[in-house]
Formats: structure tokens, sequence, C-alpha cells
């Protein structure tokens, strides 16, 4: 039912053109339809407000006359953009008439919020790191398991277990195990919303303001974020070609360590087995948590899997995170986390009151896709397409700029890192627009730092490639070099 906000006497009875007009005004204005988008059709609207379908006609053409709305014969009436994006700048500069008062945590966040930001649309290519190919969806698999999920009865409409529907947790246990090393007992499995929530249960749980945990530098923002908003400080530790510089741990006492061993977010190392024994006895010695972030391992193209830390330390100060953001959908919000035995209960308890449980009709069709190995099939498939992409990308980058460009992290992962070490830092910000103007999204390095060590003074880009096609990359590439040579 669509919301109208109305005056007592139109809620009284029938609305009129005018209340109608009024109504979808105010909705316009206060972007509860977004820019572009569309409206219900008059014939359905009509219905659902119970007036002739003349009345919402006079609605809709005043509120086209008005330039509120952009109406073509045959289609339904759809947002104009260039009223939502006046109102967008107008809210924006707008002064707030109080000041609101926030909670410890709010104030954090106000100074240090992430960043989002809609990825611009009509590029050639956008080497976005984290977006997949809509192509590479498992369509005909994923609405079978979810035909099979809707299809069984449930014996009762009720909330279930927080940690997560049992027969997923209990495929998740055997693939962990044959796809990963990873050996743990179902009850250890905690299904949650996405990495990101997993990251979120494990700051509410471990972190108090004043305490410090450890992040790779550069490394993955959200972590940092996340940790961050409880209050707790940032020890950054850098990494290089191996992965964090293990070595740098002594003498830092800190009561969590968030790492991307198996590919390293953004450079590209595998932890050398070395560290990974010298990062798990800084963990028992400091009686500290390391959080494993195992984002991408299903795509490995040169090297063998290392076994995760989990398998090394037996679990007891590992908490294992994967996800299927970058093999099914970003979309699904559906991730895992591994924890110590003794952790079970109150990670239980965290995610009972954050949200009872994630969706079970999504938890059921990955568990059958799992079961019935059309998952491993679906993994094996884009590992082979984006194993192609990345030669793509790695040839096209060679044939346009040579030796001008130098490349990391190319042994598995759905990104690169290309540095340009003939461009000083300071060009970076006109890269990034010279390469928009010709429709191709860039990303910067730099960005994903922490601390004040910038151990290279050259630009270097992040670059994804999983959602593209090859003749994008080979087209951005093109036009990549075009803009480098503007700076030249």
């Amino acid at each position: 039912m669509i919301q109208m906000k109305t005056s007592p006497a139109a809620r009284a009875g029938r609305m009129g053109a005018r209340q109608i007009y009024e109504a979808l005004r105010d909705q316009i204005m206060a972007r509860v339809y977004g820019i572009d988008g569309w409206l219900p059709s008059s014939r359905a609207l009509a219905g659902e407000m119970g007036v002739a379908r003349s009345t919402v006609t006079v609605a809709y053409e005043q509120l086209a006359a008005e330039g509120f709305i952009e109406t073509r014969h045959g289609a339904r009436p759809r947002v104009a953009r260039a009223v939502v994006e006046r109102e967008r700048t107008r809210v924006a500069s707008r002064p707030s008439a109080r000041k609101v008062r926030l909670s410890a945590f709010g104030e954090r966040l106000l100074r240090d919020p992430p960043r989002w930001t809609e990825p611009p649309r009509g590029l050639v290519a956008n080497f976005r790191y984290g977006e997949l190919a809509p192509s590479d969806f498992p369509v005909r698999a994923w609405k079978k398991a979810v035909t099979a999920a809707m299809a069984r009865k449930p014996e009762r409409l009720a909330y279930d277990d927080p940690c997560g529907a049992l027969r997923l947790r209990t495929a998740l246990q055997g693939y962990l195990w044959r796809s990963r090393s990873v050996r743990c007992e179902v009850d250890q499995i905690i299904v949650v919303n996405g990495s990101q929530q997993g990251l979120d249960i494990c700051a509410r749980l471990l972190l108090d303001a004043g305490d410090r945990f450890v992040m790779e530098d550069p490394g993955y923002q959200m972590a940092r974020h996340t940790f961050a908003a409880t209050g707790a400080e940032t020890m950054p530790i850098p990494v290089d070609a191996d992965g964090l510089e293990t070595a740098r741990l002594d003498g830092i006492e800190a009561r969590l360590a968030y790492v991307t061993p198996s590919h390293q977010y953004p450079l590209g190392g595998v932890l050398p087995i070395g560290r990974r024994h010298q990062l798990l006895t800084w963990a028992r010695t400091n009686d500290a948590y390391v959080i494993e972030d195992d984002y991408d391992s299903e795509y490995r193209y040169d090297t063998k899997p290392i076994p995760p830390l989990h398998a090394l330390a037996g679990g007891d100060n590992v908490i294992y995170l994967g996800t299927v953001s970058k093999t099914l959908s970003p979309n699904l919000r559906i991730g895992y986390l591994v924890v110590p035995a003794g952790l079970r209960t109150l990670f239980a308890a965290a995610k009972q009151i954050m949200d009872r449980h994630t969706p079970l009709i999504e938890q059921d069709a990955l568990a059958l896709m799992l079961e019935s190995g059309a998952y491993d099939s679906h993994i094996r498939r884009v590992r082979r397409r984006n194993a192609e992409r990345q030669r793509a990308l790695l040839d096209a980058l060679r044939r346009r700029f040579g030796d001008r460009v130098r490349i990391e992290g190319t042994a598995a992962g759905l990104h690169i890192v290309a540095w340009f070490d003939d461009l000083p830092q300071k060009r970076e910000d006109a890269l990034i627009k010279a390469a928009h103007a010709k429709g191709v999204g860039v990303h910067p390095v730099s960005a994903l730092f922490v601390g004040p060590r910038r151990p290279r003074k050259t630009v270097g880009l992040v670059m994804g490639y999983s959602a593209l096609e090859t003749a994008q990359i080979e087209r951005g590439c093109r036009l990549l070099a075009q803009a480098v040579a503007e700076l030249d």
C-alpha cells in the first residue's frame, strides 16, 4: 500500500485530485521516490486509493506541468531527475536547526563516517572492486534452489535459531573442510548478513573504547571503520609483498588483529607459513583474537592454497570469516563466522539481539546448492571466467603501458594493483578525473592507507575486473592510456 500524506478531511473519505497531487509531490520532495523512480500507473493507483482513474490522471497532469514527473504515452510516470537533484542540493546546504544529541558511538561515526558513493552511470568500464558480472550469477541453479526451498512446507512460522539454519550450517561445515581444510563443529558456525555484520558482531563483543586493534596498512577500510566506531584505537601495521609484516607486532598490545592472509587486501600478498605462526604466537601471548577474513579464497590462479590460520591454530584464537558476496552476489547478504567453541553462545546472543536471524529461504537455497554440488560447479565456472578476465587485464595493461606499469596481487582474487611509477602521487586526482572524463572508473590505493606511512610516492590503482567483460577491459585500458598520456 502506498503511504499517502493527507489531511484528516481527505482521510475521512475519498481523496480528490488535489490531495493525491500534494501527497505525491511531498513524497517526491522527500525522496521517497529516487532519481528516475517509477510511480504507479494511473490505473493501479486509482484502484489502490479507491478513486476514479480520471482523478489520478488530473493529479499526474499537474505534477507533470510543474516539472515533478515525466510522462510518456503507454508508460508509467517517472520522477524528473532535475527535481530530485535540486532538492538534494537544497537539503544538503540547509543548516541544521539544532544540534542533535548523539551517543559516543554516533559522535565517532559523525567524525569518521564510512563513505559510500553511488557508482556513476554510463562508464565504458568501471574497475571498481567488489562488483560481480550479472552474467556470472547462476540464475537457473539459484531459481531451482529457491523454488525447492519455498516448496518445503514449514512446521511453523516462527523465529529460528539465531546461529542460522542447521541445514546450511551442516552444509557449510562440509564445504569449509573440503575447500579450505577448516575443521569445526556445526555449532561453531554463525550465519550472518554478509561479512560486514560478522565484523560488527566481533567489534561489539571484543572491543571497548580505549582498546587497540591491529590493522593491515593499507587495508580494508570498512573493517577499520567498524572497529574504530567502538572507540578503539587503530594500530596500523605495514604490509609488504608477503602480507602483514608480523615482526612489527613485537611489543604491541591489542585486543584483536584483522588480517586477510590468503590474499591481502589490497596489495595481494599471501602470508607465508612462518609469518602465520608468528601472528598466532603473538595472539596467544597477548590473549588476543585474530579475525581471518577469507573474503575471496575461492579464486586462486598461480598458487596452491596455504592452510588458513584457523586450520593452523585449531581455532582457539582465530575467528574465521567467509562470505558468498564474491561468489554468488553481494546482494544476497549471506556470510558466516567460525568462532571458538567458548564464544558460540555469546555470538549467538549478539546475533539474536541484532536481527533475530538471517532470512531462512535464502539460507535453505544456499544449503541446497551446497548439498547438490551446484555451488561447487558454479565456483569452478566463475573461477575460469575471472582467470580469463585477469589475463585480459594484464595483457591490456602491458600492451598499453609496457614498463611504465608494475602489477601486484595476481596470484588470486578479483583485483590487481597497478603502480604507475613515473606518475608522482600528486598527479593522482588529475589522473582519476581524466580517466573519468573518458568513461573509465579507476580507484586509488592511497585511500586504503591508515597510518602516515606511504612506502610508495607514485600513483597506484586498485583495479577490479570481475564485473567486466574482456572487451570492456580492453577498451577501458585503451582509454586509461589516453588519460595517462594527457598528463605527460
